[in-house]
């Protein structure tokens, strides 16, 4: 791979590139003369021509896209930065193999021995000589990825052609050996890489990828403010899913670094605009504003039209509720290093963050968050931040949680990454699936149904963003949020030593699938039956699990009454040990 950053403190190799020789789906000649190929998904991918009698001289069109033209053919004229590409073969004497040119942009961050690749499912090829289906040949490039690592299905269709196309964007987009942004840009950022990361583990069973990854983006950090700081909540997803510290050790003064930490003031709160980021913190974080052409500031949410009219005060509060989050994790971190003192000093300053942020940046009257010191209006993003890094007290979630819901999807396919989990987290599922598969033009669905993509979008559609892209995996948030939310499994402890399996169904009947780990498979099958509710759960050895379960009365495990402990999230068995157990309850 043509490495984005070269350091020997990156403490992972990727692997090589795979290429598949995909056949079309389907194939067929148009009035106009020209044969139409889809090959069903768009990948990063060549394309290959054999011609079993070529033509000395004849020349051959050859139309590639991702945007399917009303009536039949390949969109030439897509618009945005959705992909279309017009190429040229002249075929030679004795000659029948042809691999079809793609510009030198198209050859970024790739290895030499895979060449260019553009996204693309449809092809036209003009002026070509008698065709067949096994002539033609989407090359699709992608790191290694195993198709039978994850599933999921459940008794929505809707939902169930969300995860396909989402877990479809995890494999797609992987294609440089890094995660990018999207084919416009082809850069890691932070947030991409954050979304992309979650998504990747609960779909492709490797962890190398996300490493390799958020390390290199540690050591060349992106301009928004938040974005330096999801530097530590990639590093603690790391050691949640690896239960390795190799990473965490070796750049654990830049991570210290990307807390923020040197900009508190007294009350602990930060802001990058009074005063201006200082050079030496820029430094520190490996930001080079040269290089991006601009100071680091904070972003909310982006496109801008997507932060729901949020106030951008120079002490903002969606950045100051990433601050605590970073902090926190910082301090679990150092703890798990053992360095002590450090452990004590972001704890510390996690909670004088978090005890002004609830007092400073909140509103009595209306009980919530407003979007920065001195703003008397309250966004989505400024409720929804604090409510998901746990900063919201108990006595203030209701109210918070209500106007988070009376937003709807009043974010962009990044924000929503985060409005999902606070949805789901707060007893909101419901909500949260008929967000993902409304009619409106804000939800997966529309992708699907309406866009027509195969990959996610970089937004919900064009005229949120004039030059969005057609395959951006910070658009696929449900590939992480079907399996961790609706499943419900997630890691309790390092190395998915200790397992959460929380079902958040809403209204579904039925919810089914499994995720990789790094000590095995991790199962889900929950189904309702009448007034009765059974889960089957299957634990890797080595592992044990908590399984939390709705408020309720009898419940067997493995027809055997079931002792149950209770918090404030619900009933739980505690512990579930390795193997396959069922629990039913009424």
């Amino acid at each position: 791979m043509k490495n984005f950053v070269s350091s020997d403190r990156i403490t992972v190799k990727t692997k090589s590139i795979k290429q598949e020789k995909r056949r079309p789906e389907h194939f067929v000649k148009l009035e106009n003369g020209n044969w139409f190929i889809d090959f069903g998904r768009a990948y990063f991918a060549g394309l290959e021509l054999e011609f079993k009698t070529p033509e000395a001289g004849r020349i051959i069109t050859v139309h590639l896209g991702e945007a399917l033209l009303t009536g039949g053919g390949v969109n030439r004229s897509p618009g945005a930065s959705i992909r279309y590409q017009r190429s040229e073969l002249t075929l030679k004497e004795g000659q029948l193999l042809y691999t079809v040119p793609l510009p030198e942009r198209d050859a970024r961050l790739m290895p030499d021995n895979v060449g260019p690749v553009m996204p693309f499912r449809y092809v036209e090829v003009e002026n070509a000589p008698e065709l067949r289906p096994e002539d033609i040949r989407q090359v699709a490039a992608y790191y290694p990825f195993d198709e039978n690592a994850a599933s999921f299905t459940c008794s929505d269709g809707r939902i169930n052609a969300v995860w396909e196309m989402c877990r479809h964007t995890m494999k797609a987009t992987s294609f440089c050996g890094i995660f990018v942004d999207g084919d416009r840009e082809r850069l890691p950022y932070e947030a991409d890489a954050y979304i992309n990361q979650l998504g990747w583990y609960c779909c492709a069973g490797d962890t190398t990828l996300p490493r390799y990854t958020h390390e290199s983006l540690i050591l060349r950090a992106c301009w928004p403010t938040e974005w330096i700081m999801f530097s530590v909540l990639m590093a603690w997803e790391d050691y949640l899913h690896t239960g390795e510290l190799s990473s965490v050790r070796e750049f654990y003064p830049d991570l210290k670094a990307k807390t923020l930490y040197a900009l508190r003031r007294a009350d602990g709160l930060i802001s990058t605009v009074e005063p201006a980021m200082p050079k030496e913190v820029e430094k520190a974080v490996h930001y080079d504003s040269a290089g991006w052409g601009n100071v680091i500031h904070d972003i909310v949410d982006w496109p801008a039209g997507e932060r729901d009219g949020h106030e951008m005060k120079p002490v903002n509060t969606v950045v100051n509720a990433f601050h605590c989050r970073a902090l926190e994790l910082m301090s679990k971190l150092a703890k798990a290093l053992k360095e002590v003192e450090d452990e004590l000093l972001f704890k510390a300053a996690f909670e004088t963050a978090a005890k002004s942020l609830n007092e400073k940046l909140f509103d009595k009257n209306s009980g919530l968050y407003v979007d920065g010191e001195g703003s008397a209006h309250s966004s989505l993003h400024s409720n929804m931040f604090p409510l998901v890094f746990g900063l919201v007290p108990e006595e203030r979630r209701k109210k918070v949680t209500e106007f988070i819901s009376s937003r709807g999807m009043a974010c962009s396919v990044y924000g929503a990454q985060f409005l999902m989990e606070a949805l789901f987290d707060n007893g909101k599922a419901g909500q949260a699936m008929s967000l993902m598969t409304a009619d409106a033009d804000r939800s997966w669905t529309h992708m699907i149904e309406r866009v027509g993509t195969t990959i996610a979008l970089e937004a919900w559609d064009n005229k949120y963003k004039p030059n969005q892209d057609w395959n951006h995996a910070w658009g696929a948030a449900p590939a992480n949020i079907l399996p961790r939310k609706i499943l419900g499994i997630e890691p309790l402890e390092p190395g998915f030593r200790k397992i959460l399996i929380w079902p958040r169904p809403g209204e579904l009947k039925r919810a089914a699938g499994k995720i990789p780990t790094i000590l095995g498979t991790v199962g889900v099958d929950y189904a309702v039956t009448g007034n009765k509710t059974r889960i089957s759960v299957e634990i890797p050895s080595c592992a044990t699990a908590r399984v939390l379960i709705p408020h309720c009365g009898a419940v067997t495990l493995d027809d055997t009454p079931a002792a149950l402990s209770r918090d404030g999230a619900g009933a739980y068995i505690d512990p579930v040990i390795s193997g396959r157990h069922i629990i039913t309850f009424e």
